[in-house]
Order: structure tokens, then sequence, then C-alpha cells
């Protein structure tokens, strides 16, 4: 596959030219890539309205992913949920007043903030059980339980998935249920760029998802705030035609070449190596998960390139388990009092999984189980609105002197997590006791 971003700039190195135009630098080197940073010169294209080498390579990447288009976001994926609401706004039915939408509880705080930027209001969809922040799986029961007990239907569906400990939604069973009171189905699967490339994908817009986020930067090897849009390829709402205007609507004029470039190669590699090295990572996966089980440690993630060792029911006594994993030289994306989350892809090498493996393999005995406390998740009471809630007045506070008090900023233990309370809810004792077991001390609530 072509990379004409990369081609364009290699080129224009090569030529030598005096750069009287912007980044500052002028591609001398202080931080070792200036060169290949460049802005919408003659040839280099314009983000906001591609029709040369950007849209060459958007048009490579929407063949990869078998979409309608695929649009390119060098802000991550935050810039692309903004533009999915947005899009899914302005293309609801105002005469029948569907002015919300249905949103599994455990959105992105990128979701909450559009709310307030976009000015909808959210009715909140709640596992059938949960005993975790980090999870939050919506049944097409409880999505269908929900639209039946309305009087207006929601003007989008928004879920996460894969959400933070690596469970799986079921988005074809949701895609029914929308397909059949036509609703948009709009997915943040900001995790799950990959998922279109295994050997059982599993990519909403190939289940059924007529608009989603990925984030390049998370599972593919692309820089920080690499992203893409995906427009299904029915497009039966037609989102495509106002796709590149709305995200222009949230995006910076001066995108980042670099992470342009990025994408341009990312889909290169897709093209020639992805699906292979994604095989042997899944592999060496599951070697972890039978040293996990060989500990007595369970592996729940659902994910094929994902480790979420649960020590909920161990009796750590005093033992600190992140830090154990930190001597060994290890880093993980996640941790909590019952979780540990190691986000693997195929870039990682066969010595960071024999670490990890040894770093298990030493943990010590922890076959003496314990009780876990029983999660009693709340659900808020809507005081003001989101918008209000955000753009009045916040000021930070202990948490111990919050009862009572509105939600300013959304309070989560790791995005995209469920909530514990969200802007404009009134805090309670049990949102206390909640935030306390996640470690917040602090919290922003409306002055």
């Amino acid at each position: 596959m072509n990379t004409p971003i990369i081609d364009f700039v290699n080129d224009y190195i090569k030529s030598d030219v005096t750069r009287f135009h912007m980044p500052g630098h002028k591609g001398v080197s202080f931080f070792g890539l200036e060169k290949y940073d460049i802005t919408e010169i003659k040839g280099a294209d314009d983000l906001s309205c591609p029709d040369g080498i950007i849209r060459q390579s958007e048009e490579n990447a929407s063949l990869l992913f078998g979409t309608k288009a695929t649009l390119f976001s060098t802000g991550g994926s935050s810039r692309s949920i903004n533009a999915m609401l947005h899009m899914a706004f302005i293309n609801r039915n105002v005469s029948e007043n569907k002015s919300y939408v249905l949103a599994g509880r455990n959105a992105h705080k990128a979701f909450i903030f559009a709310a307030a930027k976009i000015g909808f209001d959210i009715r909140w969809l709640y596992p059938e059980s949960c005993d975790s922040l980090c999870s939050c799986v919506i049944t097409a029961d409880v999505l269908e339980k929900e639209i039946k007990k309305t009087e207006c239907l929601p003007f989008a569906v928004y879920i996460t998935t894969p959400d933070y400990l690596g469970k799986l939604t079921d988005i074809y069973g949701l895609s029914r249920v929308c397909k059949e009171y036509n609703i948009p189905l709009l997915v943040d699967n900001a995790h799950g760029a990959y998922s279109a490339f295994v050997k059982e994908p599993f990519h909403p817009i190939m289940q059924g998802a007529d608009m989603c986020c990925d984030s390049a930067h998370k599972t593919l090897p692309a820089l920080t705030g690499c992203g893409y849009l995906h427009i299904a390829k029915s497009d039966s709402f037609g989102f495509s035609k106002n796709a590149k205007e709305a995200m222009t609507v949230y995006g910076t004029s001066s995108p980042s070449y670099l992470l342009l470039q990025s994408l341009d190669l990312c889909n290169a590699y897709i093209e020639q190596s992805i699906k292979n090295d994604l095989e042997i990572c899944s592999k060496k996966v599951s070697e972890i998960t039978d040293t996990l089980n060989s500990k007595g440690i369970k592996n729940i993630s659902e994910e094929p390139i994902k480790i979420t060792a649960d020590f909920s029911r161990f009796d750590k006594n005093g033992f600190d388990i992140p830090e154990h994993f930190r001597k060994h030289k290890i880093e993980f994306e996640y941790a909590d009092n019952d979780f540990l989350v190691f986000m693997a892809t195929a870039q990682n090498t066969d010595n960071d999984f024999f670490r990890l493996k040894e770093a298990i393999k030493t943990l010590p005995d922890m076959s003496k189980a314990c009780e876990k406390p029983s999660f009693n998740f709340i659900k808020g009471e809507q005081k003001i609105t989101v918008r209000k809630a955000v753009f009045s007045k916040n000021n930070e506070i202990s948490i111990e002197k919050s009862k009572g008090k509105i939600c300013g900023t959304p309070t989560v233990s790791c995005p995209p997590a469920i909530p514990i309370v969200v802007s404009g809810e009134e805090i309670t004792d049990e949102h206390i006791e909640l935030l306390r077991y996640y470690g917040k001390t602090h919290i922003n609530v409306v002055e």
C-alpha cells in the first residue's frame, strides 16, 4: 500500500527548500524530529478539507477497515467522540424533541464534556450486574427495556467497548435493537483499533455500529494522539456528508503532520504485517494467562491481547502487588485494589513477555482467599444539567465535605470507567464511600 504523506514529506526534505513558513523551528533539529514536522504548504494537503495526499491516505485506511469513510484524527478519540455526537445531534428529528442520548454509564469524560458543549441530555444505561467501576457491559435486553420505557426516542445510543478491563459488549445485539427503532449506534472503540485484524474480528463497524472511534495510538504502532473516525459502509443516516465539517469544529487548525505521517505509515503496516503479528501476540498472551492460572489468578479480559489480572479475592496481607511488578521493571496500564491491567500489542518483544512471566512466577503465595468487599453501584440523581454544571464555577474540595453538593467535573477511577458521580448529580454518603475506596480524596463541585 502506498504512503502518500510519508512520501511527500521525505521528498520535501530532500528538496532542500528554504522554509519561510511555519513551524518556527524551520526543520532545524532541537528535539530530533523537526525536519519531518511541516504545515499546510503547497502539496501537503489540508486535514480539514483534504483533496490530495491526506485524502489518499484516509481512503487507504477506509479500505483496510471496510468503511464508507475513515477520517484521521490528530486529537485522539476525544475529537472523534465530539464529532460523532455533533453529527448525530444535528441529524436528530427536532420536531420529536429528540434531545438526549442513551449511553452506557462507563463513558469517557470526553463524552460528558461533549454533552456540555453540544447541549444534549444523557440518560444512562446500567449493566445488569457490576463488580467494578472499570467494567460496564450493556446487553441488548437492557437497551430494549430502556427504549420501551421512554416517551421520546433518543437521537443516539452510545456504547463504550472494549471496557477498561477488556470486557466486550454484544454490538451485534445492540445494533439489531437500534435498527428496529431507527436509532444510530455510536461506539467508543478507543481501546480496540486492532480488533478489525485479529483472527476473529470484533470491530464495532463490522458488527453493526453506524459510527465508531478508534485510538490508533493505544493498540497500533502509532504516535500518541493518532485516532480514527469510522463511518459504516451502509451509512444509513448519511453521516459521511457532514463528517469533515464536524471534525473541523472540534479540532485544531494546525494538525500535527508527525501524527498524520504516523497514521499513513500505519496503513502500510496493517496491510503488510499486522494479522500475523497479532496472531503471534495473542499466543504469547495465552501463555501469560497460563502462568497466571498456575498461581491461581484469573485473566478476566475477553480481548485476545489484553491481560487483566484479578487479585480481588486474595488476601494480600499488606503486599503491594503493583510495586512488585515495578521492581521487575514492568509498568502496567492500570491498577486498583482489585485488578492489574497489562495492555499488550504486537510490538511487545519476547523479552517483555519473559519479564512479565517471571514477575508473575515470583509473586508470593496468595492461595488464601478472602471475601471481596461487596460493590454497590450508586445511580446518581441529576439536580442540574451536565452543561450547567460544567460551565459553572467549580471548586475542588475534600470528599469529606462534599455531601449534598453538586458534582462539577466528572469523577472516575480511570477513563473509560463508570463515573462515581457525574456533572450535575448530587453527592451522597454512598458516593463518598466509593470515592474513598478508589483512592479519591478531592472532588470538583459547583460553587
